[in-house]
């Protein structure tokens, strides 16, 4: 089986076949990516992820992983989705601050099998999206803290404080539901 590295670079190269694995290997993690964030547009946004990996896999030089290559790119391609959302109503989101519930409130969401999934999912819409982001990719796709810090591009060590403050975060919306 080849590396990531090694499909990453021959897709950049036009090889379809190294684009077909990395797609296989990494379409559900990136459909996951989505499904607490955009609902219905789910499978498009996934679509869209892969589109604009096969556009800038020539340009990948290694600088991070190929997961933190695309997954980054699934981020971009969510900030663009929920931002053009926005421009219809006005004010531009910040990532930072706002969560899934205040900048797609209409948007359909995941419900889990059972009380304790929904009660979790609902905790992590709420967080702020950019957070919502970093624990997930942490704790479902199991994300290095320097991988987290290539995809978001901020330093590890930011990483290593936003998932101690998302924690607590966590805790303290589990604990009002």
């Amino acid at each position: 089986m080849e590396d990531d590295d090694a499909l990453l670079l021959a897709w950049g190269r036009g090889d379809r076949r190294a684009g077909a694995a990395l797609i296989e290997r990494y379409y559900d993690g990136i459909e996951r990516f989505f499904l607490s964030k955009a609902g219905d547009r789910q499978s498009d946004l996934t679509q869209q992820t892969f589109l604009r990996c096969a556009e800038a896999a020539a340009s990948y030089r290694g600088e991070s992983s190929p997961r933190a290559f695309l997954f980054g790119i699934a981020r971009n391609v969510l900030f663009e989705h929920i931002r053009g959302r926005a421009r219809d109503g006005g004010r531009p989101p910040d990532f930072d601050t706002s969560s899934v519930v205040d900048l797609m409130p209409g948007a359909v969401t995941l419900l889990g099998q059972n009380a304790e999934q929904r009660q979790l999912i609902l905790a992590l819409q709420r967080l702020p999206l950019e957070l919502q982001i970093i624990v997930e990719l942490f704790y479902w796709e199991d994300f290095s803290v320097d991988e987290l810090a290539a995809c978001v591009k901020v330093p590890a060590g930011t990483i290593k404080s936003r998932l101690h403050r998302i924690r607590a975060l966590l805790r303290e919306s589990l604990e009002g539901l």
